[in-house]
């Protein structure tokens, strides 16, 4: 994968398509674009919508997060409150994060963003497998199998097989 060397201000002043992680002065290419993946956050998108009221929450898609001072991730699907102060690029920890695996992404590799999503102190770290129809909790650090998504404050529950029936839908 290759990288490039530029300055934070250069990085925030710049649109990337599709865009990228800046890590410590480089920019990393992430993932996206494919089908399955645009279907699970587009899930996750309307999911919330319909529960915007009951749970105060909303997702925002391809959202960057400034989680360290020489870091900035772009998370697949952050989770808001509705209240929450607008800020261009997000420096408060979202309620939580929702990234979605590619089948070009290696855990090694995933495994740095997850460990700067709760240094950064999302509460709530999850991952999508869509080619395994896997859900992963990762919240403390190891990858907990999963079958529903959980927030314990605001009480959020996201089962994931209306997603599972969805992406299998995409291939009949």
């Amino acid at each position: 994968m290759a990288t490039t060397q530029v300055s934070l201000e250069e990085y925030l002043r710049t649109d990337y398509e599709p865009d990228c992680d800046y890590v410590d002065g480089e920019l990393e290419e992430r993932n996206v674009g494919e089908k399955e993946h645009s279907a699970v956050q587009a899930f996750f998108i309307k999911w919330l919508a319909t529960h915007e009221e009951q749970w105060k929450l909303e997702a925002y898609p391809e959202i960057r997060m400034r989680v360290s001072p020489t870091r900035m991730r772009v998370a697949d699907i952050a989770i808001l409150p509705l209240n929450a102060p607008f800020e261009g690029v997000l420096t408060r920890p979202p309620v939580a994060v929702i990234e979605v695996l590619s089948p070009e992404d290696r855990v090694s590799r995933y495994q740095q963003r997850l460990d700067d999503y709760r240094a950064m102190g999302v509460a709530n770290v999850w991952v999508i497998d869509p080619m395994r129809r896997t859900a992963y909790d990762c919240t403390q650090g190891g990858w907990q199998p999963v079958d529903k998504l959980l927030i314990p404050n605001p009480p959020v529950e996201i089962p994931l097989d209306p997603l599972w029936k969805k992406l299998d839908e995409l291939h009949s």
